[in-house]
């Protein structure tokens, strides 16, 4: 039976990625995001590529309220969600000044990558699958290592996630999170990357390559697999051995 699976930031890069993964595995897909036609015209792709409607969309600001909310009303009408990926998120490009230009900062770094992740979670809980549901969270190396704003934002988000693992955990749902390294084919990095940059990442991966989208949406796809019941509370690093993990 197919499932039904909410994809935030589902438009473009990593998010569109996973959205065309779960579409593979057979699952209902709604994508959301800010732009209108950037998730149609991602949604007819995928849905040419895999041959079936499978994709379907909503717009929706989610760092409001009143966005999440809206998402809810839309991802709901046909019945529970069993898979809800928080793959929205930013960094701001800003190079604050004065004491509240950094507060600004960090604090819109906060709304677009943790409150996006609350909002939607919180608008959805009544509504996921019990038991049976996957929550997964994109976060990033950064997290893990800093710095700055985006990096502490990550960080919160895992943090977030980790309380929610030991909350809904009887209930039979699932939280991770997936902390990806340089991925550079995603509009976070297409105003900033310089070849420069780039060379200086990828001399940091033992691998000796940056990732794909598609290499960080088979990890989400395991994740939110419905085999995938006893793995929860974790976060996954998929960097090519940039950052070493530890048990």
């Amino acid at each position: 039976m197919s499932r039904r699976a909410v994809v935030t930031g589902g438009g473009t890069g990593i998010g569109r990625a996973i959205a065309q993964r779960l579409a593979e595995d057979g699952d209902h897909v709604l994508i959301v995001g800010r732009r209108q036609q950037v998730l149609a015209d991602t949604a007819a792709a995928i849905n040419a590529a895999v041959g079936a409607e499978l994709v379907s969309v909503v717009a929706a600001d989610l760092t409001t309220p009143e966005g999440a909310e809206a998402l809810a009303g839309a991802a709901t009408q046909q019945g529970t969600v069993d898979v809800l990926v928080n793959n929205v998120g930013g960094n701001p490009r800003r190079s604050p000044t004065t004491l509240t230009e950094l507060a600004d900062l960090y604090t819109e770094a906060f709304r677009l990558n943790v409150i996006t992740a609350v909002l939607t979670t919180e608008a959805l809980r009544p509504h996921l699958t019990r038991p049976g549901a996957r929550i997964v969270s994109i976060s990033s190396i950064a997290g893990l290592r800093g710095p700055g704003a985006y990096g502490a934002a990550k960080a919160a988000l895992h943090g977030w996630s980790l309380g929610l693992a030991t909350e809904v955990a009887a209930e039979g749902i699932t939280v991770n999170v997936v902390a990806p390294g340089f991925v550079p084919d995603t509009e976070f990095w297409s105003e900033r990357l310089t070849t420069e940059l780039a060379e200086s990442r990828i001399a940091q991966i033992p691998a000796g390559r940056p990732g794909t989208p598609a290499e960080v949406a088979a990890a989400v796809s395991y994740l939110a697999a419905p085999d995938a019941g006893w793995t929860t509370g974790q976060i996954l690093q998929v960097n090519g051995g940039t950052l070493l993990g530890r048990g």
